[in-house]
């Protein structure tokens, strides 16, 4: 990577699938996460003069992606939303699997969280970054980040009626990780 002729469009392909779970999370739909990706992909493929070498290129597409969904909602503000729940019905869910924890219950509840709690959650949680990094991608104080993910997770507890006793049997580790309460401030 230090070596000054090679070009960071060949590490894209090593943050696709990160970028399709964050732009699913955003979007709770497999068309439109998909379409975030590809958008994605164009405007850091076109702008990659504007990455700094060294830096964090995961970041930096989360960043371009985040802005992309915003700049969408923004457009499609006046659209007919799925108010009878028939387009979210359709999407592609795991199976069911025994445990407390059922995928159908956290997709509920996580859908139950604002845009800004499922964000932080899938920036912190999910996505591995720090609250300063997610703070950074965000826009805002690492405090704010902080607060969204403690909010996000105790109203997530609270919706699946879990207490600090209840075990928690997790298949996938993307919802481990956004669950998993952070011992580390």
């Amino acid at each position: 990577m230090t070596d000054s002729a090679h070009d960071p469009r060949e590490d894209l392909v090593n943050h696709l699938g990160a970028l399709r779970a964050f732009a699913l999370s955003l979007a709770r739909n497999g068309a439109t996460a998909d379409d975030l990706v590809q958008e994605t992909l164009v405007k850091a493929w076109t702008n990659i003069d504007k990455f700094k070498t060294g830096t964090n290129m995961r970041a930096w597409l989360f960043t371009i992606l985040r802005n992309t969904y915003y700049s969408l909602r923004r457009k499609r503000k006046r659209e007919v939303e799925d108010a009878d729940g028939a387009l979210s019905g359709a999407l592609a869910q795991k199976p069911d699997h025994d445990g407390r924890l059922h995928m159908r219950d956290f997709n509920a509840a996580f859908a139950q969280l604002n845009d800004e709690q499922r964000e932080a959650l899938v920036l912190v949680g999910a996505g591995g970054f720090s609250y300063d990094e997610a703070a950074e991608m965000c826009g805002v104080k690492t405090g704010t980040v902080k607060s969204r993910v403690n909010r996000a997770r105790a109203r997530l507890a609270e919706l699946m009626e879990l207490d600090e006793e209840s075990e928690m049997e997790l298949t996938d580790t993307v919802t481990a990780g956004i669950v998993a309460q952070q011992s580390a401030a």
